[in-house]
């Protein structure tokens, strides 16, 4: 199994690295990841009220019915941001629960920024004691792949993950993204996140990448291997956004089988049931497993 990279002199022994922890998550449950997206409309679509109580009914509601299915689930921390400190309050409490009931948590942050600020963010989300603290983070690395360095030492510290955005599937992504053609920016991203999971042992490191799952010919267009990357695909766009597993299979190919691939919508429609919830998950993953 992969392990965490050594600490330094005078830190804390680390636990088993997020790359092994999500491999195995993977392998026994299947490559899906269950976005949490409290957006008002779904809120009123589930009879709950747009306020901290729902937010918190919605959220718990989710945890309980898919922690058993899902190799991971993923609040978007926007969605309990706009409820000022109460929101914030319970997503603390739902990534304690997602803890407590043993699935791998994503907090979807987008967090980037540069010095002791990208500091504070990485203390904020992955150091352990924090209220906040996940199992993973996602980052955004427009101000330079190094300014969120931070970030990676403290999640190879505490044995936690962070998902970089690359490719995201938006149309206003291109016009950063691919610049550069054969050299875009995207491929220097994919190419810094591989070297940076050289210091995880074993097959699966603890530094992914974010690629939406309706990119299409991107990866081909821009020349970009996601394989030597060594590290969790995280592919958004799954369900209700238009992506099929087939979908998935074709776009990422001998690089498909890190894809952790996310359905957001496509699976909290079914809900306020818990048994809707789990219906939909189960559906969804028969529909990556298949050949």
């Amino acid at each position: 199994m992969p392990e965490s990279a050594s600490p330094e002199q005078g830190q804390q022994p680390i636990r088993e690295s997020f790359g092994s922890r999500l491999a195995a998550a993977m392998a026994s449950r299947g490559p899906l990841c269950v976005g949490i997206d409290p957006h008002p409309q779904l809120l009123a679509e589930w009879g709950l009220n747009d306020d901290a109580a729902g937010l918190e009914r919605f959220s718990l509601t989710v945890v309980e019915a898919v922690a058993s299915l899902a190799a991971a689930v993923k609040p978007q921390v926007a969605l309990y941001e706009r409820h000022g400190s109460a929101g914030m309050a319970v997503l603390e409490r739902t990534l304690a629960a997602s803890t407590e009931a043993g699935v791998l948590s994503i907090a979807d942050a987008k967090r980037g920024d540069i010095g002791s600020t990208m500091a504070a963010y990485a203390d904020a989300w992955l150091r352990d004691g924090s209220s906040l603290a996940a199992d993973s983070v996602t980052l955004s690395p427009y101000l330079g792949f190094e300014s969120l360095r931070p970030a990676l030492d403290l999640a190879a510290q505490y044995g936690r993950g962070v998902f970089v955005l690359a490719l995201t599937s938006n149309p206003e992504g291109k016009s950063v993204q691919h610049v550069g053609g054969g050299d875009s920016v995207a491929r220097r991203i994919v190419a810094a996140a591989a070297a940076e999971n050289q210091r995880y042992a074993g097959s699966l490191g603890s530094v992914g990448l974010v690629v939406g799952a309706t990119i299409g010919s991107a990866l081909e267009d821009l020349d970009i291997h996601l394989g030597p990357v060594r590290g969790p695909i995280l592919a958004p766009g799954l369900g209700a956004q238009g992506a099929t597993p087939a979908d998935l299979r074709a776009t990422f190919g001998v690089a498909y089988p890190t894809v952790l691939a996310t359905s957001s919508r496509g699976i909290l429609a079914a809900g306020p049931s818990p048994a809707g919830l789990r219906a939909a998950t189960e559906g969804t993953l028969a529909g990556l497993r298949s050949e």
